[in-house]
């Protein structure tokens, strides 16, 4: 076989329909347009953006971008440097302790624990949900623990938003 004897397999290729060549051709007279309005018309295509002059589909649509999560956990922030200004030495810092002082709204919330500031000089055994590597360092240079309490919740329920204050006392009611 050479590059000249190569062809389209039978009934591969069909020939173009040539409209507006008269009616014994199949697409004669108003060549499958109609008779007025704006498709009988030639010029600019209506495109698939063009909704008949109603507002279009993506310009009703809000512009908002991204998603929410539904299983985001918010924690209550508490920083590490003011957190050693207020408690004294050897202090057990929990989140009802947190609450007690002013550091947080609600005990109930998860609490994450930020390493903002400098070193800390005070011994301190800190319990939360969650604290960053850099606190940790910290903490536990200046001779004190921590503790990482873990969430019972799991799945949309962890959002803590669900639930009313009464349900999340029960369930972290023993720390």
């Amino acid at each position: 076989m050479k590059l000249h004897d190569l062809q389209p397999a039978e009934g591969a290729k069909r020939k173009r329909t040539r409209i507006g060549r008269g009616n014994a051709a199949g697409k004669g007279r108003y060549g499958g347009r109609g008779i007025k309005g704006q498709g009988s018309r030639g010029g600019k295509p209506k495109g698939a953006y063009f909704e008949g002059g109603q507002l279009p589909l993506v310009r009703r649509l809000p512009f908002k971008r991204g998603f929410n999560n539904l299983f985001r956990i918010e924690h209550q922030e508490v920083r590490l440097d003011r957190l050693a200004a207020r408690a004294d030495e050897g202090a057990v810092i929990n989140p009802t302790w947190l609450a007690e002082n002013g550091f947080i709204r609600d005990a109930y919330v998860p609490v994450v624990i930020l390493g903002n500031g400098e070193a800390i000089s005070k011994k301190l055994t800190i319990k939360a949900h969650r604290i960053t590597a850099s606190a940790k360092q910290k903490v536990e240079a200046a001779g004190g623990s921590v503790e990482v309490i873990p969430l019972r919740l799991k799945g949309i329920r962890a959002t803590f938003r669900k639930l009313r204050k009464e349900d999340l006392a029960k369930i972290y009611s023993n720390e």
